[in-house]
């Protein structure tokens, strides 16, 4: 029996989100767009430079998570926080969500991860992390009764960043496997594949993944093509299922010799990106582990996509499931 539709696994973050110009974006050498890890020290002195800010619980699985039983599923999530303030933070809100999350927080230091979030006029956010606690991830932290009781095991390839992580992914996923389930990653960011590329293709060829999350660029990078029809045709072979988002132009979706496209939809404006790769995730493996087509699992996805990224922060305000009924979708 299945206890929970998907198990996320990824780096428990406290996202610091404030709003800034591109000037400052250069003044502090900040690459705009991507997820820059940083150390203790550039992140006190970001988080000095900070104009208001918001606090919120993030990190890329953790939205998903939230994402999915915003909608109603059943989901479960790994991830380590220390026993300090942002640890009891990030620990309220994700059981607040509806996640059941028991990863055993560590008693000293590193401190809880955080991520300085600085989003420009045009929605586009640059993330600097301080990874802290998440390092600190490891096979004991797998709970190999959540992960034979999910029918998706769902992680994040920031995983691939702190060097014991690894370990648990992979002990994850061989408990999901050995009980009939299926894995999933996203690939998170163009630098992370740029950093993993090699290892990554090797998961999914090794099937150890079989349903992959990608943007655009992240796909082009995995393949070293400029084409996206090169890439697409690519990680068909790949993997089982490849789910392609493509911002405004929506999602493309591939199973063997089937393409599925998937329009976003409208909104009314663009406030942060943050989150919409996350929460198209959580849209779709809802639909996924709910039995649900293909073009239906997408639909699900950029609906999610498309609330998140008109409010401030990665995690769902509104009730992703009455927003499901409301536009027709369940």
């Amino acid at each position: 029996m299945t206890k929970y539709d998907v198990l996320c696994i990824g780096n428990a973050i406290v996202d610091i989100i404030a709003q800034c110009d591109e000037a400052f974006l250069r003044d502090n050498a900040i690459i705009k767009g991507a997820m820059n890890l940083i150390d203790a020290e550039r992140a006190e002195l970001l988080y000095s430079h900070m104009g208001p800010a918001i606090e919120a619980s993030g990190g890329s699985a953790g939205n998903t998570a939230a994402g999915v039983a915003s909608f109603g599923g059943r989901a479960a999530f790994f991830g380590k926080v220390s026993q300090d303030h942002l640890g009891d933070i990030y620990t309220h809100d994700i059981r607040a969500q509806g996640v059941a999350f028991d990863t055993r927080p560590l008693a000293g230091n590193p401190p809880t991860a955080r991520s300085m979030i600085f989003v420009t006029p045009d929605g586009e956010r640059s993330m600097n992390t301080y990874l802290g606690a998440c390092v600190e991830l490891g096979p004991e932290d797998v709970e190999a009764d959540k992960a034979r009781a999910a029918k998706v095991t769902y992680f994040e390839g920031y995983l691939w960043d702190p060097p014991r992580a690894k370990e648990a992914i992979l002990l994850a996923a061989r408990h999901a496997h050995e009980a009939g389930r299926e894995v999933s990653m996203t690939l998170s960011d163009p630098f992370c594949v740029d950093r993993y590329r090699g290892e990554f293709l090797d998961l999914m060829r090794s099937r150890t993944v079989d349903i992959v999350f990608a943007n655009e660029s992240e796909l082009k990078s995995l393949y070293q093509t400029e084409s996206f029809e090169q890439a697409l045709e690519l990680v068909r072979k790949d993997c089982s299922i490849a789910a392609v988002t493509r911002s405004e132009r929506g999602s493309v979706i591939v199973k063997g010799d089937e393409t599925v496209a998937v329009d976003a939809i409208e909104i009314d404006k663009l406030v942060d990106t943050t989150g919409a790769g996350d929460l198209y995730a959580a849209g779709f493996l809802f639909g996924y582990t709910a039995g649900r087509s293909l073009v239906d699992c997408g639909r699900l996805g950029s609906l999610a996509a498309g609330l998140v990224i008109q409010q401030i922060g990665p995690r769902p305000r509104e009730n992703l499931r009455e927003a499901a009924g409301q536009a027709g979708l369940l």
